[in-house]
């Protein structure tokens, strides 16, 4: 099927939306349209839409939609708050015990990393190089005025500094089966159980970092929940394919790792 919508300008933009029942100021609604793109702004407007309609239930203001708008944006600042966290506390699981038994450029050899291909291990470390070198970090720039002589790559500790929550997931997933278990103790879940979740916080730190819509959004990943546990099942099941499950995910883990924490 060709596309052949046309251009609208901002102001054909806002009589469309008006002429379909969205109630506000028309010059207001221009400036909104003229900072948020239309499209993305009718990511918002599509649960006031009436149904098999293009237009929205009677006394939907543009009010109500743009402060959905705001509270989104408010959330993912709230999401990649919790996710660096955790994120930062990963890092140091892994770089603490996958040390301890094959020493700071262990990383380096494939047969210490058994779960992880032969692709996905050179993609791994060409990750790893390509952001040691655009790295501005003073450690960076220490390390190889030391001894860049001797050391082509950092050691793991510092390693995991420049590494992707992308590429640290990557990692996670090839660790031998008794570092997992060891990281995922921690946590009281089975090692499949944090994989999964990691899985998720990945893709909705994505989702969070190019600025798209949280609110309101199914995951295209589902994380395993503990099914058998009841405090994700009373005083009702918590799901798997909406935002609320991951807040649960991410309060449980910021509890052990930081418990203090409010």
């Amino acid at each position: 099927m060709k596309y052949e919508k046309k251009y609208l300008s901002f102001e054909e933009q806002a009589d469309l939306l008006i002429s379909r029942g969205l109630e506000c100021e028309r010059e207001e609604l221009i400036k909104g349209l003229e900072s948020v793109n239309y499209y993305r702004l009718s990511g918002y407007l599509f649960p006031f839409k009436q149904a098999n309609s293009d237009n929205f239930y009677p006394g939907t203001k543009l009010l109500t939609v743009w402060n959905r708008y705001r509270f989104d944006r408010q959330l993912r600042f709230l999401f990649l708050d919790g996710i660096e966290r955790i994120e930062v506390a990963l890092k140091t699981d892994i770089a603490y015990e996958f040390s301890s038994k094959y020493g700071p450029f262990g990383y380096l050899e494939k047969e210490n990393l058994p779960l992880m291909k032969d692709d996905r291990h050179i993609t791994m470390i060409k990750s790893i190089d390509h952001e040691t070198k655009r790295s501005k970090d003073m450690f960076v720039k220490h390390f190889f005025e030391k001894y860049g002589d001797s050391h082509e790559y950092l050691p793991l500790w510092m390693a995991v500094e420049v590494m992707s929550f992308g590429t640290t997931l990557s990692f996670f997933r090839g660790l031998p089966t008794e570092i997992k278990q060891e990281i995922s103790g921690k946590f009281k879940i089975h090692d499949k159980v944090l994989e999964s979740w990691l899985t998720s916080l990945n893709a909705v730190r994505n989702i969070c970092a190019h600025h798209s819509r949280l609110w309101n959004r199914e995951l295209g990943y589902k994380p395993i929940i503990p099914v058998k546990n009841s405090d994700w099942n009373e005083p009702f099941r918590i799901g798997n394919n909406r935002i609320f499950g991951i807040l649960s995910i991410i309060k449980y883990m910021l509890g052990i790792i930081i418990p203090q924490s409010k």
